[in-house]
């Protein structure tokens, strides 16, 4: 107990008679200092007194899939930010090795009577009847997989893949292939989708220039490797640590990007402007889906009604030094007679 006391009361920056009170539900205390308290109590991982268990925490779960990728700790800054300066405290919740699953998180999340929950990613089928049956509620933010009865927040895909290709086309590749996630991943069946539409609607052939990667920048360098094996002379990718990858695939074949080989990411994370050469990419517009998301949640938790309906934000393609003209031998068809 006295451990107990000391750790909140540090936590909080109050006394540890301060922390007594309010556990035991003394007078004395303002208002802010006992959600403070409780706060850090939920926090810590300590239950609360049963006399104090009926309150509700301010807390909202916060969880990414991983950090290595620049993109999740970017909308980790943002959604946290907006949480706290609505009086919220975000708990984040990342999956690492041999640390808690996700499932395990939803479970410790629930226990401490969060607010809500904000997954980055995705969640599994189990996780989804957990949260829909205890009624909590839920924003996914660019989701990995299909949930029917959540609000979503997303990037649109298909202006992405659009934007690419119309500037691939313009810098006058034909020879252009799409490097996305696994199959089963909906942001990646999208891109592959409006890429299969441009690729039939402009004559190109689509099979075969379409390369499925772990999303890891060994995954990015295999999977462009095969790409570049079979003539794609511009590569859109689905994020930028694959074109990373795929910048290096292009160097070990001793091909020159952008002299001949093209690349577009995704996402514009943090020093994209500084890397050899400068990746063009399709910004997605962090600050715009993190805050539509936290407004999602907080209509939720303050009694109004969920919005099933996703929400798209368009991206922004921004050209730097990965990509240029295709070279006129590079892009001849190969000889069919």
């Amino acid at each position: 107990m006295t451990r107990r006391l000391a750790e909140v009361a540090s936590r909080v920056g109050v006394s540890e008679a301060t922390v007594s009170r309010v556990l035991n539900g003394r007078p004395g205390v303002s208002d802010a200092t006992r959600q403070a308290v409780l706060t850090a109590l939920d926090v810590l991982g300590y239950e609360r007194p049963s006399q104090l268990r009926g309150v509700r925490a301010r807390l909202v779960g916060l969880v990414l899939p991983e950090l290595q990728n620049p993109i999740f700790p970017a909308l980790a800054e943002v959604v946290g930010g907006a949480l706290v300066q609505l009086g919220y405290t975000p708990v984040l919740c990342t999956r690492s090795a041999g640390g808690l699953t996700e499932a395990e998180y939803v479970t410790m999340l629930l226990d401490q009577q969060v607010s809500g929950v904000v997954f980055c990613g995705g969640l599994s089928a189990e996780e989804h009847r957990q949260l829909l049956d205890r009624g909590v509620p839920v924003v996914l933010l660019n989701a990995a997989v299909d949930h029917v009865g959540f609000p979503q927040v997303s990037t649109d895909d298909g202006s992405a893949v659009e934007q690419a290709f119309a500037h691939l086309r313009a810098l006058g590749h034909r020879r252009i292939a799409l490097m996305v996630g696994a199959q089963e991943h909906i942001p990646s069946q999208r891109k592959i989708a409006a890429f299969t539409a441009l690729a039939d609607r402009t004559g190109l052939e689509a099979a075969g220039r379409i390369g499925h990667a772990l999303f890891s920048f060994e995954g990015g360098q295999a999977t462009a490797g095969e790409l570049l094996k079979a003539g794609a002379t511009a590569l859109i990718c689905g994020s930028d640590i694959l074109a990373l990858g795929a910048i290096r695939a292009a160097r070990r074949a001793g091909l020159d990007v952008p002299g001949d080989v093209s690349v577009i990411g995704y996402d514009d994370s943090a020093f994209m402007n500084y890397t050899d050469p400068p990746l063009t990419t399709l910004r997605q517009p962090i600050d715009a889906m993190a805050k539509a998301a936290v407004a999602l949640l907080v209509n939720q938790v303050q009694g109004g009604p969920p919005t099933p309906k996703e929400l798209l934000h368009a991206p922004e393609l921004v050209v730097r030094g990965s990509t240029a003209p295709a070279r006129v031998r590079a892009e001849q068809e190969p000889n069919r007679g």
